[in-house]
């Protein structure tokens, strides 16, 4: 039996320096067999290895020389797992993949198929599958949002080349004289402030399953998007997200009169359109068409009723709450992720049990607030939660199970959760004839009480008996 007890590892046994290996590198186009069977060949003592050395040997070439890869879709999942592993935690806050799944879990975010909203009144609110979000992820959570959602990704393949077919078959002159016509088409409506402006580049922002994102700065940061091929600066008419994600900035949520692009701009009559020369009409329009937008977008965030809020932001979540909660429908979901668990527990204690009774026991006018006792209104949120929820890799060994050691460090990460609750106007009263009696209970007598309700609302002869 061949043995290695009688073999020198000696570094001389190879014959191929390393100038020759990396010579055929780079002259071999093909995935690297050729390099392991030569650099095989050129071993002196292969004959003399055991099969166990030798295929410990020509694996271990195998793994350094042979180039093989493996293609994978990219989904939100891997793209959290990359960017936190091998590029910049920091710039998606440490956002680990089970804590994006937590966050989606709670908001109970999901796709709602396209219908028409019914006319929004006091007592129902919009819903319809719309959340609000502020996201400094830079654009992972409404990524995975809109996967959830299923307007993350455009339409195959085929349906954007008929969709090209379409636009190549009218000539440029066709298209120019189409517009040109269409911006001195006279309006048949009554009212002489409106005009038919020329074919839109975008489309009408959607009603349902919409996402409305609210940023800190002129324009949102959502620079990972662009691997789902979609740009915020320049969006492609064909995707989904186009029309379904909402843009606006703090300013024109709290104070849009004082926000430029808010302020119509100067209505131009019918006569004067046409002195114009076509790039100032076209100037014209393209400002019309975004001040709509804006005010659509604007008006629409203002008036309410989203299914949930989604925080992931350096700012307080103290300020985000005190603007944004009141924007929400009855049972919509609240989750603010925060990478440590200071703030948050400072956030669940605003709305925790003791601030909600002290507050009901001694209302205050929504007008006085923010207070130092009362920064956020206790009695718009229920059953405040703080959880966290991490992976961790283990050796599974007889004797010698434990969590590796190896792991990634950094923060813990922690998800803030709670209901969006409408508190009932005035006091709630219990009404009724109440009658006392005695009721013998295992041979003891004891007093009880019951309430019997009164004829105008009673239904059936049901009767509630509570033990004093």
């Amino acid at each position: 039996m061949r043995t290695n007890r009688k073999i020198i590892d000696d570094p001389n046994s190879q014959i191929m320096t390393m100038e020759e290996i990396e010579e055929m590198k780079a002259q071999n186009t093909g995935s690297g067999k050729d390099l392991v069977a030569k650099i095989l060949e050129s071993h002196s003592a292969l004959d003399q290895k055991t099969a166990f050395a030798l295929a410990k040997y020509t694996l271990r070439k195998t793994k350094k020389y042979l180039k093989r890869f493996t293609v994978l879709p990219l989904d939100v999942s891997t793209l959290a797992r990359w960017m936190f592993v091998e590029k910049e935690p920091m710039k998606i806050m440490e956002m680990r993949e089970e804590i994006l799944a937590l966050i989606g879990s709670w908001s109970n975010v999901y796709c709602t198929p396209s219908a028409p909203l019914p006319p929004a009144s006091e007592e129902t609110m919009k819903g319809g599958g719309r959340w609000l979000v502020i996201d400094e992820t830079a654009g992972l959570l409404v990524a995975y949002m809109a996967e959830k959602m299923g307007i993350l990704h455009p339409p195959d393949q085929d349906d954007r080349q008929m969709e090209k077919d379409t636009v190549s078959n009218q000539s440029p002159e066709a298209v120019n004289e189409e517009r040109i016509q269409e911006d001195l088409r006279p309006n048949n409506s009554n009212t002489p402030s409106q005009h038919n402006p020329r074919p839109r580049k975008s489309s009408t922002p959607a009603t349902t399953n919409t996402i409305t994102l609210v940023h800190a700065k002129e324009q949102p940061n959502l620079s990972l998007l662009k691997y789902f091929h979609f740009d915020a600066f320049n969006p492609s008419a064909s995707h989904p997200l186009e029309s379904h994600l909402k843009m606006l900035s703090w300013l024109q949520l709290l104070a849009p009169e004082d926000d430029s692009g808010y302020i119509e701009p100067e209505l131009a009559s019918e006569e004067v359109l046409q002195s114009w020369k076509s790039g100032k009409r076209s100037n014209y329009f393209r400002k019309r068409r975004r001040w709509e937008r804006i005010k659509l977008i604007v008006d629409d965030t203002r008036a309410g009723g989203f299914d949930g809020l989604i925080v992931a932001s350096v700012m307080n979540p103290v300020s985000i709450l005190q603007h944004t909660v009141p924007l929400l429908r009855g049972a919509a979901q609240v989750v603010v992720y925060s990478p440590t668990v200071e703030p948050l527990v400072e956030l669940a204690d605003y709305y925790s049990t003791g601030r909600r009774t002290a507050f009901v026991q001694n209302p205050l006018d929504t007008e006085a607030m923010p207070r130092e006792d009362f920064p956020l209104n206790p009695t718009l949120l229920l059953a405040p939660t703080i959880q966290t929820a991490r992976c961790r890799n283990w050796q599974v060994l007889p004797g010698r199970t434990h969590p590796l050691m190896t792991g990634r460090g950094g923060s813990e990460e922690y998800v803030f959760t709670a209901t969006r609750v409408l508190p009932a106007e005035g006091k709630v009263e219990a009404r009724g004839k109440f009658k006392r009696r005695k009721v013998e209970v295992d041979g003891t007598t004891r007093s009880s009480s019951s309430l019997v309700e009164t004829p105008a609302k009673a239904e059936s002869d049901l009767m509630e008996t509570d033990e004093l």
